[in-house]
């Protein structure tokens, strides 16, 4: 029997920009995007058939049933609701299931829809000002999983929780197993981000719609301070935005019975769901993603592609060590000259919590409906390089079924690797993996953050000691590979490393 293949029929984007004086909260803010998606030919049937909503997880506001006052708001009546748990994967995560249920047969229609006003929050928090919202609630009346934080307890004892930590520590160790200098390093990520917010400056959706040079992006200023070594603000996500996102996918049959014209119907291709180790300090590398690896080949076999077949990416950009890592694992090369963002990237098009890559998914389903001979791939990553989903979107359908994508033995090969539990209180001689330096607002140096490896090749994570200067070296100088001695403080109840107590 043939599939009945799953499609986006169609996509829609809102941006409330801060210019504008009514704030909106969430639910406003996805009813804008939803309303749209469900305004096609036939939109009195299309309601008829939507029988399932599924919702990303709202961060700035609360509600004890978003999905159902959303259907209410938008006259659905649907019988499955899922509002998820956050984790920048689960907008694509969403669809990958959505497409298998459709396959299935046992749904019609799937509205997918996320939202975020963490602007509007904020401002009003700044300002000392009320929102005319309803009330915010504790806590929603049901949620598939639970609120998860990325990081363990011991990683949490030292900040790692704090995502540009933790990336930043990523990103160092990247650049050491890359082989670049640090100046080298700088201007790579610099080149990177100018890309994107070129993008992002003409992209109306985007909630910085201006392009900054390489160097604009990595050297600090007023208005670009640097949060944590090596990262300036514009090379991190802008969560304070207002923005919202909603997508339809149905089958092929019912397409055809809501007259959606063949060249609006943009199939999923190819996609897979993997999670690395979760525990950061348990990983065997700090600057490799198996899930990346892994979940790229997994889609890429179910589209019949290869990586040469993909006109565009949008890889997940919260911060530059990401989209350096996943493009390494997918092998996307150096001189690659095809674009790594539709959208314009976090830190520029705007990183609504866990919606982002719905706006990702919105932007390629209209970037293929009016170019339908274009294959985009959408990687969406959650916690911190924790978990990633892949979708690739063109006018083909798939070349398996999302049924047969048996992913358990090739997850656990990635978590079959784990190492052992770190060592919390460490004494003795520690290899630097990776390394950060947390900066005070004024710019001077406050302390840094050090991954290592332990003569037993456990690891740990030790606070780093010393002067400004002394700190201040750590821009200039790289101590990824270098050993020091370490101990566990009684007072503080952290591993130390001093800066002069050098080993090699």
């Amino acid at each position: 029997m043939k599939p009945a293949w799953p499609i986006l029929i169609n996509a829609s984007q809102y941006v409330h920009q801060k210019t504008k004086d009514e704030r909106l909260d969430p639910l406003k803010l996805m009813f804008k995007s939803a309303k749209k998606v469900l305004s096609i030919p036939n939109a009195s049937k299309l309601r008829e058939l939507i029988d399932a909503v599924y919702m990303v997880n709202i961060n700035s506001w609360s509600y004890k049933d978003a999905p159902g006052e959303l259907s209410a708001l938008l006259a659905i009546t649907p019988t499955e609701k899922i509002y998820l748990s956050d984790g920048g994967n689960t907008p694509q995560m969403l669809v990958n299931r959505a497409a298998k249920k459709i396959q299935m047969g046992t749904r019609k229609c799937i509205l997918i829809v996320g939202g975020e006003a963490s602007y509007s929050v904020y401002k009003s928090k700044k300002e000392k000002e009320d929102l005319s919202w309803s009330k915010k609630k504790e806590e929603p009346d049901y949620m598939e999983g639970k609120i998860w934080h990325g990081t363990n307890d011991f990683e949490n004892s030292y900040k790692l929780i704090i995502p540009p930590y933790s990336y930043a520590l990523f990103e160092t160790a990247y650049r050491a197993a890359a082989g670049l200098s640090l100046q080298e390093h700088r201007m790579k990520m610099g080149n990177l981000f100018e890309r994107f917010s070129e993008v992002a400056a003409n992209n109306p959706y985007a909630w910085t719609q201006k392009s900054y040079s390489a160097e604009e992006i990595i050297s600090p200023s007023p208005n670009n301070r640097n949060v944590c070594y090596p990262y300036t603000k514009r090379m991190c996500s802008n969560m304070f935005v207002d923005q919202s996102a909603a997508i339809l996918i149905t089958s092929e049959d019912i397409a055809k019975k809501l007259e959606v014209p063949k060249k609006r119907w943009v199939y999923l291709r190819g996609a897979s769901d993997f999670q690395n180790i979760f525990a950061i300090t348990r990983r065997p590398k700090l600057a490799t993603s198996p899930a990346a690896r892994i979940g790229s080949k997994v889609a890429l076999n179910q589209a019949g592609l290869m990586l040469d077949d993909i006109d565009r990416f949008d890889i997940y950009s919260c911060f530059p060590s990401i989209v350096e890592i996943i493009s390494d694992e997918i092998g996307i090369i150096k001189d690659d000259t095809r674009d790594l963002t539709i959208t314009g990237g976090l830190p520029f098009f705007g990183g609504p919590w866990s919606n982002y890559s719905l706006h990702a998914i919105a932007t390629a389903v209209n970037i293929i409906q009016k170019n339908p001979e274009i294959t985009i791939m959408v990687i969406a990553n959650g916690g911190y390089n924790t978990k990633q989903s892949f979708g690739i979107y063109g006018n083909l359908p798939p070349q398996k079924g999302f049924d047969e994508n048996d992913a358990k033995e090739l997850q656990n090969q990635i978590l079959e690797k784990i190492l052992p539990e770190p060592v919390e209180k460490a004494n003795g001689v520690c290899k630097i993996l990776g390394y950060t330096v947390i900066y005070n607002r004024d710019g001077t140096h406050k302390y840094g953050i050090a991954l290592g490896a332990m003569e037993n090749k456990r690891h740990t994570l030790a606070t780093l000691n010393g002067t400004d200067e002394e700190l201040a070296q750590l821009e200039h100088h790289e101590i990824v590979g270098r050993t020091y001695r370490v101990y566990f403080d009684e007072r503080s109840q952290k591993n130390i490393i001093n800066l002069t107590e050098i080993k090699n």
